[in-house]
């Protein structure tokens, strides 16, 4: 059984003041934490209802609750199973040679950034560079929008600006009057900048843009979703 203290523990992981004094996150559902059992992160407690200990062989610490209890936790409309408390890890500086980087200015809806790791991850990009004012990874509606795509591809927050002037690469960026991307060759290298859902790149980020990119519209729609966006320009740039 749980008691109050841990409940109101768990609870507090909700809110990204306690995740980042803490460094931990909260993930849910089967399908997630076998993929996180599987990585290098550390999960320091997992809470379980019987139907999936059934099948569960670990080596950390597992609480068994019932599913009223997991419900309690939660922070899914329906919970699913299996809980897991990990550790936040550290994400080394990326080096952006040789590699394609996706960097994301002002990402605001968690659903975005975590569907935007998971495209990221079906691509082969292993790493995203987000604005300071873009969401938190370990958000929880993030992390489950991720469906354990944030295992494989890295998040580092930082000044963009700063960020491009001495990256060397190119620079493509997701703009309204750029080159067709259906139109362009493979690249290989570079970073490719996708905006804000509402307000689009930033003026300092797009002055550094090398080469602008865009989305041919054939019919009526104001704008595409930033994740929308995001999967059709890498299908037509990544090599």
């Amino acid at each position: 059984m749980l008691s109050k203290n841990e409940v109101k523990y768990i609870q507090s992981l909700y809110h990204k003041k306690t995740r980042e004094a803490e460094r931990v996150f909260v993930v849910e559902g089967p399908k997630i934490i076998e993929e996180l059992l599987a990585s290098d992160y550390t999960i320091r407690k997992l809470y379980a209802t019987d139907e999936w200990t059934k099948t569960a062989d670990l080596s950390v610490e597992l609480i068994r609750v019932n599913p009223d209890e997991l419900q309690r936790i939660s922070g899914l409309q329906t919970a699913n199973q299996v809980l897991a408390v990990a550790e936040q890890k550290s994400i080394l500086k990326p080096g952006l040679k040789n590699k394609l980087t996706l960097v994301l200015d002002g990402i605001q809806d968690p659903g975005n950034l975590g569907t935007i790791i998971r495209i990221a991850d079906w691509f082969g990009i292993e790493q995203v560079i987000a604005s300071n004012d873009s969401v938190e990874l370990y958000n929880p509606k993030v992390i489950q929008s991720t469906m354990g795509s944030f295992i494989r591809v890295g998040v580092w927050y930082d000044d963009l600006a700063a960020i491009i002037k001495t990256a060397n690469v190119p620079v493509y960026g997701a703009l309204f009057n750029g080159k067709n991307v259906m139109e362009m060759d493979r690249v290989a290298e570079g970073l490719v900048v996708i905006g804000n859902e509402s307000k689009g790149i930033r003026q300092d980020v797009q002055q550094l843009i090398t080469q602008p990119i865009t989305i041919p519209r054939f019919g009526k729609a104001e704008s595409l979703n930033a994740a929308v966006a995001t999967g059709i320009i890498l299908s037509h740039l990544v090599a």
